[in-house]
C-alpha cells in the first residue's frame, strides 16, 4: 500500500491538489496550505489510487458499507464501491446529506444502507472532524456501527485526536506536519 500512497502524494502535487499560500478553511482556521481532495478523487488515476488504498482498510475491519458527508466523500465512496465490486467483495456506498430533505421521504442518507451494518466513514480532509462526525452521527442514528473512519489527509489540527478520544478507529492516507509538509502517513 505504501507505493499506492506515495503515488497518490506525487499525483496530488502534479495535479495542484496541494497549494501553498494564505487560506481560510471551512473550520474558519487560517492555513499556509490548502488540500483540494476533489482534484484527486475526481481524477481517473487519483480515484483509482484512493480506492486501492482504502479498500484493504475497510475489508480488514469487515465494513459492509462506506459513506460520508456530501460533497467531499461522494467520489471517494463511489470509487471504493466500484473497486470492491471489481474485486468480488462488494461494499455499497452511501452519502450523508448536510441537511435532511424537507420533502419526499425526508431522508438524511442516500444509498443502500442496512440498519445493523458495520460501516466505514470517509472524507477528503480531517481538520476539526466536523464533516466526519456529522456522517458518523447519521450512520449511528440509522442503526449502524462505525468500525473505521478514514480521511485522505489528516491536517493534525485536533479532529483525528478527538476521533480517537471518542473511540473511533481513525486512519489517514496522508498527514500534514506542523510546518504544513504533507507526507504519507504509513497507514
Amino acid at each position: 500500500m505504501s507505493e499506492t500512497v506515495d503515488r497518490l502524494l506525487a499525483l496530488a502535487l502534479e495535479r495542484g491538489a496541494i497549494k501553498y499560500g494564505d487560506f481560510t478553511l471551512t473550520s474558519g482556521k487560517k492555513s499556509s496550505y490548502y488540500f483540494d481532495g476533489r482534484l484527486l478523487s475526481l481524477d481517473p488515476e487519483g480515484t483509482y489510487l484512493i480506492s486501492q488504498a482504502l479498500l484493504p482498510l475497510l475489508q480488514e475491519v469487515g465494513a459492509k458499507a462506506v459513506g460520508g458527508t456530501t460533497l467531499g466523500a461522494d467520489p471517494i465512496v463511489a470509487s471504493v464501491a466500484l473497486a470492491s465490486h471489481l474485486q468480488g467483495g462488494p461494499i455499497p456506498a452511501f452519502i450523508v446529506r448536510k441537511e435532511s430533505k424537507a420533502h419526499g421521504t425526508k431522508q438524511n442518507i442516500e444509498g443502500p444502507l442496512t440498519p445493523g451494518s458495520k460501516v466505514a466513514i470517509v472524507d477528503d480532509v480531517c481538520t476539526t472532524g466536523g464533516s466526519l462526525f456529522h456522517a458518523i452521527e447519521a450512520a449511528e442514528e440509522a442503526g449502524c456501527t462505525v468500525v473505521k473512519v478514514v480521511s485522505l489527509l489528516d491536517r493534525n489540527e485536533g479532529g483525528s485526536e478527538e476521533m480517537r478520544n471518542r473511540g473511533y478507529n481513525f486512519s489517514a492516507l496522508l498527514t500534514a506536519t506542523p510546518e504544513g509538509k504533507i507526507e504519507p502517513s504509513g497507514v
